[in-house]
This record gives structure tokens, C-alpha cells and sequence, in this order.
């Protein structure tokens, strides 16, 4: 068997003397293990760097075996993002939850929204926000979508500003009043009736406990693990910009 694909490398381990086994988010083939042969090599230590977008090609005899791949760098987002803490964070997050992913289940939007958002990792007024969708699209694709279309108490879709930490779904400010203290908050730049609203620094953080709520409690906890370190770095970092500018 064999096919070629694009994909964005999430992890890479050590395997023998020389080889490598890389774990890539592709575009068509979902998260792929295969063993690079000289995955060791000075030559292919900095293509197999976490986040970088990747041409690979997959052999197999069998399908459920895991195969040898062959990558050629297309973009070392890597590269780019070494020297900025917060870029680093973003992307090792990124590639970390992708990871939740079902291996070789494909899911296309998925990656293309990834790409999006590792394509503005030199605009950091533009690309925490979109790792806020992403994050929302990935528990979309595990079947744990959000719905912030409607109050779920009233069915309007007027000032939206609340999100039930129990069904998901978006809370108006008049039917949350009385609960607000328990409910999550929903910023502007999420809400489908202000699409195109600027999102400051707090609706960032407030978008990522708001993601990230979810991400623990529909789909870690169920597995028995805990936010990626990544994750955790990533919005500590977010929160010391928020401080750092206020």
C-alpha cells in the first residue's frame, strides 16, 4: 500500500541507532505513524520538527502496519517560531491536541483551519484568536461541538454572552442573570451574531477557558488524562500578555 499526502508533523521519537518514528496530521489519511529511515540524520532532524508542513509519502505492505514514510519540508513553521515564546506555545499546543484525533480518521477542515492558523504565527494580534476556532472546530470533530447560535433558554440569538458549562450551549444575559456566577462567558468575536467583532486580549483567554473547559471535561477526563503542557503553557502566556498590557 502506499499513498502521498500533506500533513503537519505533531510528534517525533527516536527509534534504533538512526531511524525515526513521526506522527503527522495529514490532510486526507487523518494522524499517520511511520518510520523515517534516517530520521536521526542531520539532514532530517529539522524538517522533523513539531508544527512543520510536510509532503509525505506512506508505504506499507499491509494496511495496519505502520509503515516507512518519506517527508519533504514544505514550511518550517518551527524554524519561525523559535524565537518567540508565545509562537512556540501556540503551535506545540496545536500539535499536542491534534493529537486527541483518532488515528487515520481523516478530518480535512480540520487541517485546514490548522494551516490557517500556523500561516499568521508571525501576527500575534491575529493568531491567538484563530487558535480559539481551531480549538473549537477540533471538539466539533470529535463530536463535541458547541452550539453558540441561540439562548438555549429562549431560542433569540440577541446578546449572547454566556455559554452552559453543562450542555454547551450559548446563554443570553437576561436568562443567565440569575446564574451567571456558574456559567462560562462567551466573547464577542465567537458569537454568530457579531461575527467580525475585534477580540481583545481578555476575549482570547476568555475564549481558551472556554475551549478549554470543554477539551477537560467531554474529552480528557473521560480518557484519564490531563491538559496537554502545551495547552497550559500556552494560555499562562496569553494571561502574562493580558497582564503585561493592562
Amino acid at each position: 500500500m502506499q499513498w502521498s499526502d500533506e500533513g503537519i508533523i505533531l510528534s517525533v521519537k527516536a527509534h534504533g541507532e538512526t531511524a525515526a518514528i513521526a506522527e503527522i496530521f495529514t490532510r486526507a489519511h487523518g494522524r499517520h505513524l511511520g518510520m523515517v529511515h534516517g530520521g536521526r540524520s542531520r539532514k532530517l532532524r529539522p524538517v522533523l520538527q513539531m508544527g512543520n508542513h510536510v509532503d509525505a509519502t506512506w508505504k506499507a505492505r499491509l494496511a495496519e502496519q505502520l509503515g516507512h514514510v518519506v517527508v519533504d519540508l514544505r514550511k518550517g513553521y518551527a524554524a519561525q517560531s523559535m524565537d518567540d515564546p508565545l509562537a512556540l506555545a501556540g503551535l506545540s499546543s496545536l500539535c499536542a491536541l491534534a493529537r486527541l484525533l483518532p488515528e487515520r480518521d481523516p478530518h480535512p477542515s480540520l487541517f485546514e483551519i490548522a494551516l490557517f492558523v500556523l500561516g499568521y504565527l508571525d501576527e500575534p494580534e491575529v493568531w491567538p484568536a484563530l487558535m480559539v476556532r481551531w480549538e473549537l472546530a477540533l471538539l466539533d470533530e470529535l463530536g463535541f461541538g458547541l452550539d453558540l447560535s441561540a439562548c438555549a433558554a429562549t431560542g433569540s440569538n440577541d446578546n449572547l454572552i454566556y455559554v452552559s458549562p453543562k450542555s454547551g450551549r450559548a446563554v443570553s444575559e437576561s436568562a443567565g442573570e440569575d446564574y451567571k456566577d456558574r456559567l462560562l462567558a462567551l466573547p464577542l468575536f465567537l458569537s454568530k451574531a457579531r461575527q467580525g467583532t475585534t477580540p481583545t486580549l481578555a476575549d482570547v483567554i476568555a475564549g481558551l477557558e472556554l475551549t478549554g473547559h470543554f477539551l477537560e471535561t467531554r474529552v480528557l477526563l473521560p480518557r484519564g488524562e490531563a491538559m496537554p503542557s502545551a495547552r497550559v503553557r500556552f494560555k499562562d502566556l496569553m494571561g502574562r500578555r493580558a497582564a503585561a498590557a493592562a
